[in-house]
C-alpha cells in the first residue's frame, strides 16, 4: 500500500456517514505502519472494540468500510473467511458492514465471519512462515497471502458495490 495521512484515510471511507468519521480513532501506532508491508490495512477502533475499518487499494485510490462486530463467540473454535486461519471461537466474529449509497440508506449490509481483532493480515503471515532453509523467490507467489488479499478484496467490493 502506498503510505497515507490520516486525512487520506478519513476521505477514502464509502459507508461511513459524518459522524463516524469525526469519532473514528486511529490506531496507536498509527506514526508507525510500514505501509510498504500491508496488502491492506485494518484495525479496531480504540474506543470502541465493536467497530473496526478496513482500508484497501483499488486502483488508484483507497477504498475503507466501516464494520460492525458482533459479540465474539464463546463455544467452538472456527475459520476467519478472509485469512482461512482456525480461531478459538472467541476470536471469531461476525462482522458487517453498511453497504455503500444507496443501498445503505435502505439499511442494507453485507458481512462475513473475520477475526475479531481484525488481525488477518498478520495471522496468515505467522501461520504460514518460511521454514529456516526456505527462499522465497521474487516471482514466486505465495498463495495464503494472494488468497486473503483477495478475499478481503472482495469483501470490500460487496460492500461498495452500488444497487
Amino acid at each position: 500500500m502506498r503510505p497515507l495521512t490520516e486525512a487520506d484515510v478519513r476521505a477514502s471511507f464509502v459507508n461511513a456517514d459524518a459522524d463516524e468519521l469525526r469519532t473514528m480513532e486511529m490506531p496507536h501506532d498509527f506514526v508507525l505502519i510500514d505501509w510498504d508491508y500491508l496488502d491492506f490495512f485494518a484495525w479496531q477502533d480504540p474506543s470502541a472494540t465493536r467497530r473496526g475499518y478496513v482500508l484497501i487499494p483499488h486502483g488508484d485510490r483507497v477504498v475503507g468500510i466501516v464494520l460492525r462486530a458482533t459479540e465474539p463467540g464463546r463455544g467452538r473454535s472456527g475459520m476467519c473467511n478472509i485469512c482461512h486461519t482456525m480461531q478459538p471461537g472467541n476470536q471469531i466474529a461476525l462482522l458487517s458492514a453498511r453497504r455503500a449509497g444507496e443501498a445503505g440508506r435502505r439499511g442494507d449490509s453485507f458481512g462475513t465471519y473475520m477475526c475479531a481483532d481484525l488481525s488477518c493480515h498478520d495471522n496468515v503471515r505467522l501461520a504460514h512462515p518460511l521454514a529456516p532453509n526456505e527462499i522465497r523467490t521474487p516471482g514466486q507467489v505465495d498463495f495464503r497471502l494472494d488468497g486473503t488479499r483477495r478475499r478481503m478484496e472482495s469483501f470490500v467490493s460487496r460492500v461498495w458495490e452500488q444497487s
